[in-house]
């Protein structure tokens, strides 16, 4: 078998001989067919994506079931989820218990990988704790993208999309060689939507955004055996954000006050489930731009090879928002946001690679990262009143490795381990407490550091050459935060960070093909506890002003099954699906937050008001997903194929916040389709498609603002992209 320096590069679903199925994926560090990986691992590639008009990070859940994404009014406060599990997280310096990396290396925050895709080669979702190989912020799982890689000869690829409802987009690449010894990458794209929501008081439309995204590779090869890849990007962008009330009580008014009724604060918006307007005064959405290198060194000394990445970025958002979501007038009712969040990031990783076809096979590694966040952000001046300054930062140095032993023929036994210190650090001015009582005390500062071991453990049996059977026992670990948010003053400082986060998963799977490798069907059953979940929590005050605080989760539970299936009849007929069957709940949350308007009868008690949750469904949990594609490409003649291709995704009902009964998202389905035509070489290809077929309307996100409205009934939401139905025409090239 090749070495990994030799291996084919990962993440196409190609045709072998007769048109079989392969697929290769990444998740152990070394390139290997999916059906050989003893994980729960799904991969999946542009035509993929592109057949299910996935173009932009929040839009992945439509292709990976296990995946929810529950957007915000800025990317910082997006919430990922995987098996129900993530971190719903105001303050800076908390990471998402799923982790994203870009080319093998770690982004600072998910705010820097939510964006558009132009240049994807593939996009891997591990689910379950994947730290002993990634990494402390990776307790619930891991998303990774694959870009573009220089090829040996001169591609040149093109592609642009235009919709009925103001959406435009074009992406470039072209790569090739330079010389022998070295190859280029150059890609970029650029996407302009206007939005599906309209503000009355400017009749700009908002809910869109505008990227423009580059990207840069050069690999020279100075020898077969070594190989240095440098990679460049930048990204600068905007969005504009727009919450419409889709519920109201009549008697609702801002601020509980007399003449702020919705018709004075609301002029225009007929409220309701299919409420596309707001009224707002102020600016609500973001500007952001960022830059980063990445220099990947590989060396092939043929029993081994020896990988570097060497990885610098540098991100910063500016986010707005008009807090009271009304076009209410200053001193009454008026609340503005501003603020920025930036960061710097840094990380070494060295990895030592066995031979693939070794009887003991091993990945062994050494991890350095250091970064750094700034958070100014003031809000008023109507209520609600905030000016902070913080800043935060965190230093971590690990040691991991991963051993593969055949212990007879067929028989695999996996080990692996990480080891790792991390300090974290911060500061935290209180400007407005400064302002208003000089004499007290305003400004904290700290560190702490923690040390911390997971490890994995697993059998694989290769049943038949194409049936394996594996079961596996792991344990995450994301680390300790300090809850730097508006409210932090000398308790928060004198309590130091909150806990970090553990979790302990048990996975038997079942990796099959069948009819010639033309059909895979694959199985995961899947069991994780997780202790001390981070979690961001909501205290309501009765003056309907609130603070955000970051607390522990006691315990809960994720348990379930995961199928992905594909198959391939023919060379004209290309069919997948999949589905993720969940049950996810808490067992241990004794003081978690009320929602708004809940009452001592239904379990608000105490002061502070607290409810217990014990027992109940996590949010962004729905306990089914499934989605499904269809292609069908017949020969047309001339070299040209006809395409026709048909999507349909399905969610079952979910809480966006437990129990909180404005907030729940019912059961949908979605359905797309596409007709288009192609060349039989894929060299040029154009089609029309509608998307949201039978106009199903659901939310991506449910606010409740009742707090706001004399705690009145007073719901937003977020709208998708296909809140709609909308359709228009693709066109392709690839020469």
């Amino acid at each position: 078998m090749p070495t990994p320096a030799q291996a084919p590069r990962p993440g196409t679903v190609t045709e072998g001989k007769d048109g079989e199925i392969i697929v290769t994926t990444t998740a152990q560090k070394r390139f290997e067919n999916i059906q050989n990986v003893p994980l729960a691992v799904q991969v999946v590639t542009p035509a993929q994506l592109e057949a299910q008009g996935v173009h932009h990070f929040q839009e992945l859940e439509r292709v990976m079931p296990s995946l929810v994404i529950r957007p915000a009014d800025h990317p910082v406060n997006t919430n990922v989820s995987m098996r129900g599990v993530g971190t719903f997280a105001y303050a800076i310096g908390v990471e998402s218990s799923v982790a994203v990396t870009v080319d093998g290396a770690p982004v600072a925050f998910l705010a820097r990988a939510i964006s558009d895709l132009p240049d994807v080669a593939m996009i891997e979702a591990l689910r379950g704790p994947q730290s002993t190989l990634y990494g402390k912020a990776a307790s619930a799982g891991l998303i990774k993208i694959m870009t573009t890689q220089p090829t040996n000869d001169l591609r040149i690829r093109a592609s642009a999309r235009v919709t009925a409802d103001h959406e435009f987009a074009e992406q470039l690449s072209v790569t090739g060689p330079l010389t022998e010894t070295l190859g280029y990458v150059i890609t970029g794209g650029y996407t302009h939507w206007d939005g599906n929501v309209r503000n009355l008081v400017n009749g700009r439309r908002v809910g869109g955004r505008d990227t423009l995204t580059t990207r840069g590779k050069l690999r020279w090869r100075p020898s077969p055996e070594l190989t240095f890849t440098l990679s460049g990007n930048y990204i600068d962008g905007s969005t504009a954000v727009g919450r419409p009330f889709v519920r109201m009580a009549p008697g609702a008014r801002l601020r509980n006050e007399p003449g702020l009724t919705a018709a004075v604060v609301l002029p225009g918006v007929e409220i309701g489930p299919g409420n596309q307007t707001v009224a707002y005064n102020a600016r609500s959405g973001t500007d952001y731009h960022g830059s980063g290198a990445l220099l990947r060194s590989e060396l092939d000394l043929g029993a081994v090879s020896l990988l570097s990445l060497t990885n610098y970025d540098r991100f910063k958002l500016y986010d707005y928002l008009d807090f009271d979501d009304t076009a209410a007038i200053p001193r009454r009712g008026d609340v503005r946001e501003i603020g920025a969040f930036a960061s710097r990031l840094f990380t070494q990783e060295t990895r030592l690679l066995s031979r693939d076809d070794a009887a003991l096979r091993y990945a062994l590694g050494l991890y350095y990262a250091d970064t750094n966040f700034e958070r100014p952000f003031q809000r008023g001046p109507g209520f609600a009143l905030s000016h902070l300054y913080a800043t935060a930062g965190s230093r971590q140095v690990a040691g991991f490795g991963q051993l593969d032993w055949q212990v007879l023929p067929g028989l695999t036994a996996t080990a692996g381990g990480r080891l790792q210190n991390e300090r974290v650090r911060y500061t935290f001015a209180d400007l407005l407490a400064a302002q208003r009582h000089p004499e007290a005390r305003s400004s904290y500062a700290g560190h702490d550091s923690d040390d911390a071991a997971t490890y994995r453990l697993g059998l694989t049996y290769q049943a038949a050459p194409d049936v394996m059977v594996f079961a596996s026992y792991a344990t995450g670990y994301k680390g300790q935060a300090y809850d730097l948010s508006t409210g932090f003053d000398q308790k928060r400082a004198d309590g130091g960070p909150i806990r970090p986060e553990r979790s302990r998963d048990k996975e038997i799977g079942v990796r099959t093909q069948w009819l010639e490798r033309h059909l895979t069907f694959n199985t995961t059953l899947f069991d994780t506890h997780y202790r001390d979940l981070q979690a961001q929590t909501v205290e309501f005050f009765p003056d309907g002003s609130y603070i955000n605080r970051l607390t522990n989760v006691g315990r809960l539970v994720t348990r379930g099954i995961e199928v992905e299936s594909s198959a391939r009849p023919s060379g004209a007929i290309t069919l997948n699906a999949n589905a993720t069957y969940l049950r996810a709940r808490y067992l241990s949350f004794p003081s978690a937050p009320c929602y708004p308007l809940q009452t001592a009868a239904l379990g608000c008690v105490g002061n502070p008001r607290r409810q217990d949750l014990a027992g109940e469904r996590l949010a962004q949990a729905p306990r089914w997903r499934f989605d499904a594609g269809a292609e069908y490409a017949p020969a047309l003649g001339h070299g040209r194929r006809g395409v026709v291709q048909a999507a349909w995704r399905y969610q079952g009902s979910m809480y966006y916040a437990p129990r909180d009964p404005q907030l729940l998202q019912r059961a949908y389905h979605i359905a797309d389709v596409s007709l288009g035509l192609r060349d039989q070489d894929r060299h040029w290809e154009t089609a029309v498609f509608l998307d949201n077929v039978f106009d199903q309307q659901h939310y991506t996100s449910l606010i409740n603002v009742a707090n706001n409205f004399g705690n009145q009934v007073a719901t937003e939401a977020l709208l998708p992209r296909d809140f709609r139905r909308y359709g228009g025409i693709r066109v392709g090239l690839s020469f």
